[in-house]
């Protein structure tokens, strides 16, 4: 499998100029559309927020799940990448800013925040000691304690280890990272069943976390393919990576994919056969009016297409359809997140305008200009990692 040896190769260089520049652009737009959609439906930016809260979660969680599970799994081929995966997820620097417009409006948001509804509701009255506002910013706030304190604990030593070589710090990360799994997963499915189930509060859903967490890991995995091909491609990784070295990313891609589905579909099935108008409720919500042809375009748009386009093995390893394929991936993560969130705000037809894309521009800018931050101040390759001489050195 690695019949070809490299030395380490690597200098570090700044980012293009116009990665900054268009980070700069897409946030100044974003963050005036922003302002102007408060100012115009203060509602409709509520839950246009709310889908900019959960798509920066999705990237900043998912690129620390893979950096985790790097480590936990002792894996080399990754090794390249991961440094790139440790940027993307200070994201979830930005989360707790981006979450404090969704508590200024939850009132807007979420139905069982009014006294006199929960009074008057019986099934609310039950729910209250968890859905309550008070316990709520509560959870939400250990939630991003808990994500931010690993954050820094697993990458500040991987950055170390770039200056020591100290290999223990890969040690103490693998002990980390095995303790942050479980953390992991209960904070990801409460979070998911705080921010986005509750909108619906008579409805649930056991397997919500998952869905969730299915989508995340996609978003995080397709974020990091696009910048690793682009990075390689420009010359800002180290020498030595080629097709092969993407082929376990294009793998992992397709494997979430038909992991997403396969969730979706269980859902789905499970309400749709036990036929109970307390469970239909909430996808009859998505098959009313226009929102029918939204949740077909998902099945089209998060499976069909990501499943066709990475099913033959080179199209895994194919720089160009891979910078493709991770692009819509993301795109398919938004369009699912808009899905989860918007039908509650317009119940007879979805809504895209100039609001909508002035979050969208404003998310893409602002993960632009961290990941921008990040590769200006640290090397782009975890330079210091055993792993690494092996991980270029990788050969199918």
């Amino acid at each position: 499998m690695n019949s070809t040896h490299h030395s380490l190769d690597y200098v570090r260089k700044d980012l293009p100029v116009n990665f900054k520049k268009i980070g700069l652009i897409l946030s100044v737009v974003g963050l005036i559309l922003v302002i102007a959609a408060y100012y115009s439906d203060p509602v409709r930016s509520a839950f246009n927020n709310l889908v900019f809260l959960m798509l920066l979660t999705s990237i900043g969680l998912g690129a620390m799940f893979l950096v985790a599970i790097e480590y936990i799994g002792g894996a080399v081929w990754s090794t390249p990448f991961r440094r790139i995966a440790e940027f993307l997820a200070a994201v979830l620097i930005l989360v707790p800013i981006a979450a404090i417009p969704v508590y200024l409006n939850l009132h807007d948001l979420y139905h069982w925040t009014h006294t006199d509804v929960v009074a008057a509701d019986k099934i609310l009255s039950s729910k209250s000691p968890y859905l309550n506002e008070s316990f709520m910013l509560i959870r939400i706030a250990l939630f991003m304690a808990i994500w931010l304190i690993f954050y820094k604990i697993i990458t500040g030593n991987s950055k170390k280890q770039d200056e020591s070589k100290d290999q223990n710090l890969t040690t103490k990360n693998i002990k980390i990272s095995a303790i942050f799994m479980p953390f992991f997963a209960l904070t990801i499915t409460f979070a998911a069943i705080d921010w986005m189930m509750s909108l619906e509060p008579h409805w649930f859903s056991t397997i919500y976390g998952v869905y969730y967490f299915s989508g995340t890991v996609l978003a995080g995995l397709a974020a990091v393919t696009f910048l690793a091909v682009y990075l390689n491609e420009k010359g800002l990784l180290v020498k030595g990576l080629k097709s092969d070295n993407y082929y376990s990313l294009g793998a992992l891609l397709f494997a979430f994919t038909n992991f997403w589905a396969y969730i979706a579909f269980s859902q789905y099935m499970l309400i749709w056969y036990a036929n109970l108008p307390e469970e239909t409720f909430w996808y009859l919500a998505r098959w009313g009016g226009n929102w029918k042809f939204v949740t077909l375009g998902l099945l089209v748009v998060h499976f069909i297409v990501p499943y066709f386009g990475l099913l033959s093995q080179p199209s895994k390893m194919d720089p160009k359809r891979l910078k493709f394929m991770s692009l819509w991936i993301l795109f398919a993560h938004l369009y699912d997140i808009y899905w989860l969130v918007m039908p509650t705000f317009s119940k007879e037809s979805f809504v895209f305008g100039w609001i909508e894309a002035g979050f969208l521009s404003l998310a893409v800018g602002l993960i632009l200009l961290i990941f921008n931050y990040k590769a200006s101040r640290e090397n782009v390759v975890a330079i210091g990692d055993p792993k690494l001489i092996r991980g270029i050195n990788f050969r199918l």
